[in-house]
């Protein structure tokens, strides 16, 4: 008797004209404790922690019951500390990676303008289904994470698209490791280890590689690192030892793997550079205090 009385419940209830409204919940995976983000699609509403799990259920909007839709975003830690990983559940770009430092950069993104907006983010980096946010060292991921959160589930809840209309940013296929027809063997075969080895574990990191180029006349091939890869202690582990050792071993003509800094990356390293001589000297000192200088 209760299965008619089911059927006539529901069909009056899809019969209404309700326009509904998006209610949307996060969880982070990284730490031990679960934790629920709510928020509806045009603001973030709170955080409440929730120990029962996650679940579809029916809630109350202007006196009228609704299904709630669930979207669940997962957070990676990476080898490197100030960098995270953000995983949507969705796809992010059509197949490509994209990164922004800063917000000139990020102009043809909306959803990476408002992430660099956040105080403490320094980078942005876009993968095939992942996001990875890189932040200032003062600053912990417990401050910013709440409101990055918010950002992508508005983002991704939205449908908006990840670039601005009549941007041709995003490509199913990274155009560095594409083969060209003026390409050599050995730059072919270099470019397809990278693309089907190499790229997809640094991906698993929330990072990337970019091909920048051969040169024959002594075997060194040149990259660049991005995203979580970028400013990471264990990156040259990362060129040396894993991608330098295999390009090797399949490619003959390969002799060494070199990273390719941006111009920024340099004074940086300068400035790190005169900060430990700076240091040293004045350890030198004090332990010769009678030493003239």
């Amino acid at each position: 008797m209760s299965r008619p009385i089911i059927a006539r419940s529901l069909m009056a209830s899809s019969s209404r004209a309700i326009q509904p409204r998006l209610n949307l919940t996060v969880r982070s995976f990284a730490s031990s404790s679960k934790i629920q983000m709510a928020s509806t699609s045009s603001a973030y509403v709170g955080i409440r922690s929730n120990n029962n799990g996650l679940r579809n259920k029916a809630v109350v909007y202007d006196g009228a019951k609704q299904q709630r839709r669930t979207m669940f975003i997962q957070t990676e830690t990476t080898p490197n500390e100030a960098s995270l990983k953000f995983i949507p559940g969705v796809n992010v770009t059509q197949g490509g990676t994209h990164e922004f430092l800063d917000l000139r950069s990020a102009l043809s993104s909306p959803l990476a303008t408002r992430l660099l907006t956040i105080e403490g983010v320094t980078g942005v980096f876009f993968g095939p289904d992942f996001v990875t946010c890189s932040k200032d060292e003062s600053l912990n991921w417990s401050i910013l994470k709440p409101e990055i959160f918010a950002i992508l589930m508005e983002h991704f809840s939205s449908g908006q698209s990840l670039f601005k209309e009549g941007s041709n940013d995003d490509s199913a296929q990274a155009e560095d490791t594409k083969i060209l027809e003026s390409d050599s063997e050995i730059v072919g075969m270099i470019k397809e280890l990278l693309e089907t080895r190499v790229r997809p574990a640094i991906q698993e990191d929330g990072g990337d590689i970019e091909y920048k180029g051969f040169e024959e006349s002594n075997g060194i091939v040149k990259l660049k690192l991005k995203g979580s890869c970028r400013g990471c202690s264990s990156s040259s582990v990362t060129l040396k030892n894993g991608i330098e050792r295999m390009l090797m071993h399949y490619v003959p003509e390969v002799q060494s793997v070199e990273q390719v800094l941006d111009e920024e990356e340099l004074i940086a390293l300068e400035e790190f550079s005169k900060l430990e001589a700076r240091l040293e000297k004045q350890k030198q000192r004090e332990g010769n205090p009678s030493k003239p200088e």
